[in-house]
């Protein structure tokens, strides 16, 4: 990447990158990649039966790691959503039978939620699907980031 000095509309000067031919590709190819993937993973989820943002909800509610359950607010900021879309979202999963929600003991505000084993079921099927899929496009991956390691190194 190499930068060039260009004036702006009220002629002062700033910098403006410009990336190569190789950076754009790399970036290209990894974009594309990860659509390939999500589209893979969206199918995976709507063929048993719930959305693409629902299985994305079992996997943070299944991968979280703190000292208790995740509560509403945190499955919001995993999933990039506004607090009143995650509980929306909370109560489709409790009705379909894939969460359930109880109050924490230390908090009765805090809604803490869990996967019930439908929901588990669920998220192990499309996971494995998933993690097949990404067994398969490792190499892809791998060569995009052995490109960008190239174009570190010659200080791009």
């Amino acid at each position: 990447m190499s930068v060039k000095p260009t004036k702006t509309t009220t002629g002062r000067r700033r910098r403006t990158a410009e990336l190569s031919d190789a950076e754009y590709m790399a970036l290209g190819e990894f974009r594309w990649s990860m659509r390939q993937f999500l589209q893979f993973s969206e199918e995976g989820a709507r063929e048993q039966g719930v959305s693409s943002q629902q299985h994305q909800a079992l996997l943070a509610i299944r991968s979280h790691a703190g000292p208790e359950a995740i509560t509403i607010g945190g499955l919001a900021d995993r999933l990039l959503i506004k607090n009143h879309s995650a509980l929306e979202l909370v109560a489709r999963m409790a009705e379909n039978g894939l969460v359930e929600r109880t109050a924490s003991a230390e908090d009765r505000r805090r809604v803490l939620l869990r996967i019930l084993p439908r929901g588990l079921d669920i998220l192990e099927t499309v996971s494995i699907r998933n993690l097949g899929q990404l067994k398969e496009t490792a190499e892809i991956l791998d060569e995009i980031l052995q490109t960008v390691r190239r174009l570190d190194l010659r200080g791009a």
